[in-house]
């Protein structure tokens, strides 16, 4: 791909060349893993449950929009890195859950 302008930004929605692999492209994902990558124009968190579940979820914390990508799992949910959310997987939504890390 030629240099990225405007244009294409424009027209695509996103930046190719973030670093983001497409979902499609993402190999095995170890359990405990959270992983950044894009379906589409949409930034996701793919990550692997400690009970094998994979899941892949909007790259965005409900609590104030930070990248869930940056996060870590511990058992059946994934923890935000910025505010320490415990979030739990229901579909492909994270909501947050009662108590927050310490």
């Amino acid at each position: 791909m030629g240099p990225i302008t405007a244009q294409l930004l424009d027209e695509l929605g996103y930046d190719p060349d973030d670093g983001r692999v497409a979902l499609d492209d993402i190999g095995v994902v170890a359990v405990g893993a959270v992983l950044a990558a894009r379906d589409g124009a949409r930034d996701v968190a793919v990550a692997r449950l400690g009970s094998g579940r994979l899941v892949v979820v909007d790259d965005a914390c409900p609590h104030d929009g930070g990248r869930i990508s940056d996060g870590f799992v511990d058992g059946e949910r994934i923890v935000c890195a910025r505010h320490g959310w415990e979030l739990e997987v229901a579909g492909e939504r994270c909501r947050r859950v009662c108590k927050l890390r310490e």
